[in-house]
């Protein structure tokens, strides 16, 4: 008989997840964006959370959600004021396993819910294709300045009140 998958779940941030959400999001940056961005731009990047009290803060002044396979945290994601999506990072070990979908599903259920007409994420490179299969429209590439290097990224927007558009997941 075939085992399950174990299941995403999703709770809220606790300042104690502060060590290992920062840990995930260094690990994903270094993981995943290889193919994007350079190895100074993604030091520059990672730094981000190597003050993880400036780091904690962070997540707790937007409404961020932890997503946990088997009781461990595996991914994080965060809604700033009611319609941007600030940050969403998975740990390199479990992309494929629904996590991002799962946190995207529930930013997006919950801003539906205070009444918000669209989300906004500024995408990196490598994120911008999953945003793109979820309905999000590009509407201008930046450039942003962090700690000396040069990034680019992608502002993307979505109707949370259009209908899903076939063959997208939502």
């Amino acid at each position: 008989m075939a085992q399950a998958l174990p299941k995403v779940a999703l709770r809220p941030y606790l300042a104690q997840d502060t060590p290992v959400l920062a840990a995930i999001f260094a690990a994903s940056i270094e993981g995943l964006t290889g193919d994007d961005y350079s190895e100074a731009q993604q030091q520059a990047w990672a730094a981000a959370a190597a003050d993880e009290e400036a780091f904690g803060r962070q997540l707790a002044s937007a409404l961020t959600l932890v997503a946990t396979l088997q009781g461990s945290p595996v991914g994080f994601a965060s809604l700033k004021g009611a319609d941007h999506i600030d940050m969403l990072y998975v740990h390199p070990g479990a992309v494929g396993e629904g996590v991002a979908g799962a946190l995207c599903d529930a930013l997006e259920k919950l801003a539906r819910a205070r009444g918000t007409k669209s989300l906004t994420v500024d995408a990196s490179d490598n994120a911008a294709e999953f945003f793109a299969r979820r309905g999000y429209e590009a509407k201008q590439r930046n450039t942003v300045s962090l700690n000396g290097e040069w990034l680019a990224n992608t502002t993307m927007r979505k109707r949370l009140d259009d209908a899903p558009k076939p063959g997208g997941s939502t």
